[in-house]
């Protein structure tokens, strides 16, 4: 294994080397050009998908932080509404409740609560199933930032194999190439492998901040329908 990868580390050093008197020569006449403008100029087109990425990566992490939350898949107002209904015995109007307002505990409860003459038991299974469901839907729903981490690296390696065939096809039709005729695909590789770095390290952290959210939700939503369904577990008589 090392001695098929080290050729290929050795070539890309070999070009890095070479290409940084150029990359210093063209950033010493526009020093007044910023990252970001290097970015976008030598970045090329997959430099532009991976920057496409961030834009929907960032535009996840903002989406989950407000939706991926307790208040919002139990908010504590339907929480104590239902209690409300269920204290008075209206099931029907507990029914009818969760029913007008979708989320994450109140499908558990509508699954649940039309089981009541069916047993204790069909009320624990259907909430049990529907809860299961639920949690599939919002690992599923976390799992696109997974994608996106995983993704831009690779974007980010396949960049830096476009610019080394590039500074390769300088090489092998020029005798003697000038660093200044390798420097543009020497910057295609380290700007888009840098890119695909920047979007998967936030993204990935983003990820595994939403995954333990998630499984923290989910063992507090399963409490809580617990505890609503639990009156009506039949109590054993003490003997």
């Amino acid at each position: 294994m090392r001695e098929t990868f080290a050729p290929i580390w050795r070539q890309t050093l070999v070009f890095v080397l070479l290409a940084l008197p150029a990359i210093a020569q063209d950033a010493a006449p526009a020093t007044e050009e910023s990252l970001l403008g290097l970015i976008f100029r030598a970045g090329g087109v997959i430099g532009y998908v991976v920057i496409g990425l961030s834009v929907v990566g960032l535009a996840l992490i903002i989406e989950h932080a407000i939706s991926v939350s307790r208040d919002k898949l139990a908010p504590p107002d339907v929480i104590e509404t239902i209690e409300s209904h269920l204290d008075s015995n209206d099931v029907q109007g507990a029914y009818e409740f969760c029913e007008q307002n979708p989320n994450y505990l109140t499908n558990v409860m509508v699954a649940a609560l039309p089981k009541l003459n069916h047993g204790f038991d069909s009320m624990e299974q259907a909430a049990s199933d529907v809860g299961e469901e639920e949690a599939i839907k919002l690992h599923a729903k976390i799992s696109w930032l997974s994608l996106i981490g995983n993704i831009a690296p690779l974007l980010g390696l396949l960049g830096t194999v476009s610019g080394m065939l590039k500074s390769f096809g300088i090489i092998e039709k020029t005798t003697n190439p000038n660093p200044s005729d390798l420097a543009g695909g020497i910057k295609e590789a380290l700007v888009t492998t840098m890119l695909g770095l920047v979007v998967a390290v936030p993204v990935m952290v983003g990820f595994f901040f939403f995954r333990n959210r998630v499984v923290r939700i989910v063992l507090e939503i399963t409490a809580i329908s617990e505890d609503l369904l639990d009156r009506f577990r039949p109590h054993t008589p003490a003997q």
